[in-house]
């Protein structure tokens, strides 16, 4: 074990010093598109925080997962243990968050019902389409004023309507918004009567879908309890077999480190799948930007 710890941190200095000459020296080779691979690594990095206070705690919280997988690694002599306890750190988190997600997104739908009103309104006093919009940007709702603003600005510098509102609706990357832009759309392009009616249909349609939405949430506590439950006794099964040398021993055998490997696979596909029964179904979207079509 102490061999292969050694090829591997020579292996790892080798990667470090070849990243850091190619970094000091450059290259000639023209910028180009970004792969896939690259957006998925920068998205993995970066996480998907909204601020920039959240993308910095998930970076430091993949850097302690590092750390500590290594760590224990090191000191158990268990190669599949680190690696669990890598995974664990930023995973159980995310494990968790299923309850304050689902609540920020009935908070998130609030503030879009609430907005789509103040549009309506503007809209039904005989304000035009893209002036209610930048009117709106001053009292936006918090949960999505940082968006709102956005597509003001955009009307405002001059960007087409059609296109500021497709990307509206990115930003925003929900099914729900999507029906409140729609209609935005399509205002632009036939300017008819019933903006204000539509509008106030899909705000009314909103609150329905809160109210469905906060009960159902009630209801999937049991799931989540369970989670917790089943996460706590795995922790404790996993902290005794770590002081006890006996317990872990079969453990420390290359079939040990299988069967390891095989219960920490069916484990995290367990909890993938309850965490996935405590949430709602995610609905296609119906909008995309002029480059996702």
């Amino acid at each position: 074990m102490i061999q292969l710890l050694a090829a591997l941190s020579f292996i790892l200095l080798g990667a470090g010093i070849v990243l850091a000459i190619s970094f000091l020296a450059g290259t000639r080779r023209p910028i180009g598109p970004t792969s896939p691979f690259q957006r998925q690594l920068k998205q993995f990095w970066t996480g998907g925080g909204r601020t920039a206070r959240q993308r910095r705690l998930h970076q430091i919280l993949l850097i302690v997962a590092i750390v500590a997988g290594a760590a224990t690694w090191l000191f158990t002599g268990w190669p599949i243990g680190g690696l669990v306890v890598g995974v664990a750190i930023p995973g159980l988190p995310w494990l968790f968050s299923a309850a304050s997600a689902e609540k920020k997104a009935i908070a998130r739908l609030a503030a879009l019902e609430a907005w789509t009103r103040r549009i309506s309104d503007y809209v039904r006093n005989g304000i035009g389409l893209q002036a209610a919009i930048v009117a709106t940007a001053r009292t936006a709702p918090p949960l999505i004023e940082y968006e709102v603003r956005t597509l003001a600005a955009r009307m405002q510098a001059g960007v087409d309507p059609v296109e500021a509102l497709l990307a509206f609706a990115e930003d925003l990357n929900d099914y729900s918004a999507d029906q409140v832009v729609a209609p935005l759309i399509l205002q632009l392009s036939d300017a008819g009567d019933g903006l204000y009616h539509a509008l106030s249909d899909i705000a009314h349609s909103l609150s329905e879908e809160i109210s469905t939405r906060a009960t159902a949430d009630s209801e999937r506590a049991n799931a989540r309890y369970t989670v917790r439950f089943l996460t706590g006794a795995t922790i404790a099964v996993i902290a005794f077999g770590a002081i006890s040398s006996n317990y872990s021993a079969p453990y420390r055998t290359v079939m040990g480190q299988l069967i390891l490997v095989a219960l920490a696979g069916v484990y995290i596909g367990l909890m993938l799948w309850i965490r996935a029964l405590s949430l709602p179904e995610r609905l296609p979207r119906l909008l995309h930007a002029e480059g996702e079509r």
